[in-house]
C-alpha cells in the first residue's frame, strides 16, 4: 500500500509512516503493484525513483562501511588498551570509587571484557553483572538474561539480579521482543583500580594535548 494509503488506515500522519517503512526495501513485483494502484503516473515514476535512490543508498553505505574497518585492521595490545580506556572514559564509572561499565551495545560491552582481561589482568572471578530494563519486560528477564550470558560468556549464575525501570511506556514498540536493555559490569574489589583507570583518563587528557 501506498504512504498516503496506510497512514489513512492506521488513522496516522504520513511523515510517521514514512519513517516507519523508510528501510523498508519493495522488490520489483511490490513496486509494480503499487503503481498499479495508483493512478497518476508520476505516482509510479516516483516509487521507481526512490527505489533507486535507496538501493544506491545502501550500496553507498556499505562501500564506506567496508573502506572503515579495513583501515581499522587487527588492534594490537596496545591499541586495545587505548581503546578501552577511552571507552570506560566515555561509559565507565568514575565515582563512588566503582569499577563498572554501562551499555546497550555487545560490542562495547565485549570490548570492555576483553580489555579488563587482557590488558589489566582481571580474573574472571571478580567480573559479575546484571541487567536494567523496563519493569514491562519483566515477563521475559529470562530470555534477557540469556542473550546477555551469551554475548559475555559471562554464567547467569553471575548476574546478581535485575534493576527494573519504574516508568510506564504509553505506546507499544514492534522491536519489544529484541529489546534487552543496559548491562551494567563491574569489577568486585576494584577501588584501586579504578583510581588507576582514572589516571589512564588523565593521561588521555594530557596527551591528546
Amino acid at each position: 500500500m501506498a504512504i498516503g494509503k496506510i497512514a489513512n488506515k492506521l488513522e496516522v500522519s504520513k511523515s510517521s509512516v514514512s519513517v516507519w517503512c523508510r528501510n523498508i526495501r519493495l522488490t520489483e513485483e511490490q513496486i509494480v503493484e503499487l503503481a498499479k494502484s495508483e493512478k497518476d503516473g508520476s505516482v509510479r515514476g516516483s516509487l521507481k525513483a526512490a527505489k533507486i535512490k535507496r538501493d544506491e543508498q545502501i550500496n553507498r553505505k556499505s562501500r564506506f562501511m567496508s573502506y572503515g574497518a579495513r583501515r581499522v585492521g587487527n588492534l594490537s595490545k596496545r591499541e586495545l588498551f587505548v581503546l578501552g580506556s577511552g571507552l570506560y572514559w566515555a561509559e565507565g564509572c568514575k565515582k563512588n570509587r566503582a569499577t563498572a561499565f554501562v551499555n546497550s551495545d555487545p560490542g562495547m560491552i565485549n570490548i570492555f571484557i576483553r580489555w579488563l582481561k587482557e590488558c589489566l589482568k582481571i580474573d574472571e572471578d571478580r567480573i559479575y553483572c546484571f541487567v536494567s530494563i523496563n519493569q514491562d519486560h519483566k515477563c521475559r528477564i529470562d530470555e534477557v538474561e540469556r542473550y546477555w550470558s551469551r554475548v559475555t560468556g559471562i554464567p547467569r549464575s553471575v548476574f546478581t539480579g535485575v534493576s527494573y525501570k519504574r516508568v510506564k511506556n504509553k505506546k507499544f514498540y514492534a522491536n519489544f521482543n529484541n529489546h534487552y536493555g543496559t548491562l551494567f559490569v563491574r569489577v568486585r574489589r576494584g577501588t584501586n583500580l579504578n583510581y588507576e583507570i582514572l589516571g589512564y583518563i588523565e593521561g588521555l587528557k594530557k596527551n591528546i594535548g
